[in-house]
């Protein structure tokens, strides 16, 4: 079954939620990166995470980006998605291995550091991006975004996120969860809504027993008679091409270009995030140098 997102209104539209399956799409990013199980879980909620937001953005071209730069030896993780359920991602230190916490869980938080940054980029298609930032607070992911919701955009959510990697470092099940209370919320539902998400931090082992994001809805939502607004498939895939490429080599400029050619003959270049390799030969440079 492929991974996918829904997103939810109760009856009296005072909260959203949206609800995401991932194991998939985290199980692509692992193959294609290799990563160790800790980068794993850390690049999966972070690409799940990014996924959900996603699906908040209104314009067919809008993008959203997620990079979270700790402290910690994973150093970087960035996460790009549109609202077409479209998703890529990578983490600037693949191979990093440390102790499991206290209850046995991966210790994504040391990986990724308490000390740093969350930078959110909402690329609209207008002249310059929306960029919004917080400070990490835990470097769980989960808690780092809903954290970033309260204060760089005063919206109060909750996140879940969760991976759940196998013995053979392969992706059992991985997914997320975003609720997001609206201005005309009564202290009532709030109350019962606080009450009830507190079952969400299970979240990865509720879709490995077999837990659909309709399955966790009624779960969790069903007293609030939820309504499924969307439902869109999610995948990771890199839109990299060659003329992409190209044009990062463009931006270089004509003087580097020509020193790449006569001291090299010929530039290969690698896209971060999906390790594709894109060459570039002498006539293919002197091309490019005399377009420029």
């Amino acid at each position: 079954m492929r991974d996918y997102i829904i997103r939810a209104m109760d009856e009296n539209k005072s909260f959203r939620v949206f609800i995401a399956t991932s194991t998939h799409m985290v199980e692509e990013a692992r193959k294609t990166h290799n990563t160790s199980p800790i980068a794993t879980a850390a690049l999966g909620r972070t690409i799940t995470g990014a996924a959900m937001m996603g699906l908040m953005l209104k314009g067919d071209k809008d993008k959203i980006t997620l990079q979270f730069k700790g402290d910690g030896p994973i150093k970087n993780i960035l996460a790009v998605a549109n609202n077409k359920g479209k998703v890529k991602g990578y983490v600037s230190n693949p191979n990093v291995d440390l102790p499991n916490r206290w209850d046995g869980k991966l210790n994504v938080g040391a990986a990724v550091g308490k000390k740093g940054k969350l930078i959110v980029i909402r690329d609209m298609g207008l002249k310059e991006p929306y960029v919004g930032q917080s400070n990490l607070v835990s470097g769980e992911i989960a808690e780092d975004l809903a954290n970033y919701f309260t204060v760089s955009e005063q919206q109060p959510s909750a996140v879940a996120l969760g991976v759940l990697v196998d013995k053979d470092t392969s992706v059992k099940a991985s997914g997320g969860v975003i609720v997001q209370v609206l201005p005309n919320i009564e202290e009532e539902v709030l109350d019962k809504l606080e009450k009830n998400i507190n079952i969400l931090s299970f979240i990865s082992s509720l879709i490995d027993e077999g837990s659909t994001p309709e399955d966790i809805l009624n779960q969790v939502f069903g007293e609030f008679n939820m309504k499924i607004t969307e439902k869109k498939e999610i995948e990771f895939i890199c839109d990299c091409s060659r003329e992409r490429m190209e044009e990062a080599l463009i931006s270089l400029g004509k003087k580097e270009i020509t020193e790449i050619m006569e001291e090299d003959g010929e530039a290969e270049l690698v896209c971060h995030f999906c390790n594709e390799k894109h060459k570039f030969d002498k006539d293919d440079l002197k091309n490019i140098i005399d377009s420029l």
